[in-house]
């Protein structure tokens, strides 16, 4: 059995027989039904796409509350749209593994159409403009990663392919967020219909983000004569463009070995993953947890699909706060930054493994329930506290989720601020707690510090993960030498002082010295990192 509409319909019983649940609508007529009236175009064509928001529209396409399909749209990663969504006929197989180790499979077929933005290739942006000037495009979500809305660096300097942007004007957009920015003009030219940009990365107040970015750039445009004023007008009319925003919660790791070779013995050929020209590793399946949840801002002024029927939440700005914020400022996200580094470190490649270390489940535990949880608001609609403990008893220690410390640890320097900066603000606000008498979130920040060294815990050079601001924050340690705290001088000042990295100024709200002082404890030599969590957590 292959992977393609052919294949299943032709061998349909064989892919019953490998227990594969299959579409039960007819795909060809909803490509079709979709190409000519367009509802949803999808940035962002990565795994959290496939294994989740895909398959909340295939599920109203199986129980008939919908008739069309996503469009699906990568800006960065080309290699993607041909060797995983054209050479599979745009199908994926999603596989939930559940904690008992049985695998859940099932073909999602909702999306129709997949397309490369760039801006070289007319024929691909063509039909991307005529895409957006269909007044019945009702929305364009993302899950492109929060580097993906950052215009500029460390220093506020807009990036150079962003600079680019600015000074050739909307028909040369290559940044993720020019593109949008010049397809959405080009809606308004065409016919000034209403649609909602749904932002659904993992990162808070994600429409604000998507917002600021988009009208960054089309003010730009702007002073340069290429958009009119009546245009930024049109963008902050939120009754014309809305920016909701969002919580989306499901953990999609990179693909299993174990679960493709699940596939294969069901004979289905070509599962074999592939790592891309920049360097991404997918397959032509999904693994991930069955855990999910989606919570957005009902603001959409062109209408949208029913997705509460398939589980999505809809609600109010402060609830969609309130969740985003208990989820990624204590009950998941803090969690798991505190074990990517920490499990870098110590040499951990499974976060599952991770949770049977005493050290580093007593460290998640004290970050969540003893320095967090004093200051989430119960945002009604989920519990936090049965949140919490799904995922550090459940979640977190499922064996057959496949998810690795170096993953996560990937553009850390870009969540750090919402991840802890958050919490730390909370507790600047309340009258009853002070952020100086942190201990284990200071641990992390310490730990991430001593993660950029490069070395882990045995004094052997490890790997760091990609991140857009590592060449910056390994240059400004690159002095500072293992096993010698006496070479540290101050190197960290610069670092913990920036509120672009940490919500806030370290020093100013007394925590500072704390995480040099921890940090030079875990410089201290061989071992230095597991005697400072033992000193620490027990």
């Amino acid at each position: 059995m292959k992977l393609s509409i052919q294949s299943l319909k032709n061998e349909k019983v064989a892919w019953e027989l490998a227990n594969v649940k299959l579409p039960t609508f007819n795909i060809e007529a909803l490509n079709s039904a979709t190409r000519d009236n367009p509802t949803w175009v999808h940035f962002g064509a990565g795994n959290i796409f496939r294994g989740f928001i895909a398959k909340l529209q295939h599920n109203l396409l199986a129980s008939g509350k919908a008739d069309t399909g996503i469009i699906a749209v990568d800006t960065f990663d080309y290699d993607i749209i041909d060797k995983i969504y054209t050479a599979y006929d745009n199908l994926t197989i999603l596989v939930l593994m559940k904690p008992n180790g049985v695998f859940e499979k099932s073909i999602v077929a909702s999306v129709t159409e997949a397309i490369k933005a760039n801006s070289s290739d007319n024929i691909s942006m063509n039909r991307l403009k005529e895409i957006f000037t269909n007044p019945k495009l009702q929305m364009a979500s993302f899950t492109i990663t929060e580097k993906g809305y950052a215009l500029a660096n460390i220093d506020g300097d807009f990036f150079p392919v962003v600079h680019e942007d600015i000074i050739n004007g909307p028909k040369h957009a290559k940044h993720t967020m020019s593109i949008v920015a010049s397809l959405v003009y080009e809606r308004y030219l065409s016919t000034k219909a209403p649609i909602a940009l749904v932002s659904m990365d993992n990162c808070s107040h994600n429409g604000d983000k998507l917002r600021a970015s988009i009208l960054t750039i089309s003010k730009e445009w702007e002073k340069r004569g290429f958009v009119d004023k009546d245009f930024i007008s049109y963008l902050e009319n939120e009754s014309m463009v809305s920016f909701p925003w969002s919580m989306i919660d499901k953990i999609t790791p990179r693909p299993s070995e174990l679960v493709q070779k699940h596939l294969e013995e069901q004979g289905i050929e070509n599962m074999a993953p592939i790592i891309t020209s920049k360097n991404t590793f997918i397959a032509p399946f999904v693994n991930a947890e069955e855990t999910e949840y989606l919570v957005i801002e009902d603001k959409f002024p062109n209408g949208r699909p029913p997705l509460e029927l398939a589980g999505v939440y809809f609600t109010d700005r402060e609830t969609v706060n309130n969740t985003e914020r208990m989820k990624v400022t204590t009950c998941l996200n803090p969690l798991h930054t505190a074990l990517a580094v920490y499990g870098c470190l110590l040499g951990y490649t499974s976060i599952a493994s991770e949770m049977k270390d005493t050290q580093l489940k007593k460290l998640v535990e004290k970050i969540g329930y003893e320095e967090g949880m004093p200051v989430v608001v119960n945002p009604k609609i989920l519990d936090p506290l049965n949140f919490i403990k799904d995922v550090i008893n459940n979640r977190l220690p499922n064996p057959f989720i496949p998810d690795s410390p170096q993953r996560i640890a990937t553009d850390t320097s870009q969540k750090i601020a919402i991840r802890f900066g958050e919490t730390i603000k909370s507790y600047m606000e309340r009258e009853d707690l002070n952020p100086a008498d942190l201990i284990y979130i200071p641990l992390v920040l310490a730990g991430w510090c001593r993660y950029l060294l490069g070395i882990d815990d045995k004094g052997n050079p490890m790997e760091l993960s990609s991140d857009p601001m590592l060449p910056q924050l390994t240059s400004a340690l690159k002095d500072v030498k293992f096993g010698d705290p006496s070479s540290y001088q101050g190197q960290l000042k610069p670092i913990l002082s920036n509120p672009l990295l940490f919500g806030v100024d370290l020093y100013e709200v007394g925590l500072g010295e704390k995480v040099e002082n921890l940090f030079l404890e875990l410089i201290s030599g061989e071992g230095a990192v597991r005697k400072t969590l033992i000193k620490y957590v027990g």
